[in-house]
């Protein structure tokens, strides 16, 4: 009777337990993420850069897919230089039941130096290191602005008239 009390206990307290550890994988993300935009308001380039894993992929509204280290830190240079003030916030978070990756969807705000303010959403895939860190696999932004139009040829010029 005593054995059966005791499996029951601790079967019926096993999704609390993953129900614990999701919500403690949740908070990590959200906290290094917060953490993340903490570090690119400071412009620290290379803290900036430590969030993404070796393998991530950074996709930028208007560009080619960045897939390497070197391109990202490249990347984040030329924001950070052209930057006054960069923040993000996280609105929603979904963790994989396995507790290995997440992704987190929010909002960012920035001032360029010429004084334009942009806003838009972004999109984060975190993935758990083997080091129980976790890091950015997936980066991809986009600005509210309006697009701005494509810059048009000049209209062809009337033919000469002899």
């Amino acid at each position: 009777m005593k054995t059966r009390f005791i499996l029951s206990l601790c079967i019926a307290l096993v999704p609390m337990t993953v129900a614990f550890a999701a919500g403690a994988d949740e908070k990590a993300v959200r906290d290094a993420d917060a953490e993340w935009s903490r570090v690119a308001a400071a412009k620290d380039l290379d803290k900036t850069v430590s969030f993404y894993a070796d393998d991530a992929m950074v996709l930028p509204p208007n560009q080619s897919m960045v897939t390497s280290k070197t391109g990202i830190r490249n990347l984040w240079k030329g924001f950070l230089d052209s930057l006054t003030d960069i923040n993000w916030k996280t609105t929603r978070v979904e963790m994989a039941k396995s507790g290995e990756m997440g992704y987190l969807i929010g909002t960012y705000a920035m001032t360029m130096k010429d004084g334009t303010k942009d806003t838009g959403k972004y999109c984060e895939v975190w993935k758990k290191q083997a080091d129980g860190k976790w890091k950015v696999t997936a980066d991809m932004f986009s600005s509210d602005l309006p697009a701005t139009p494509a810059s048009s040829s000049p209209a062809p010029a009337a033919p000469e008239k002899k």
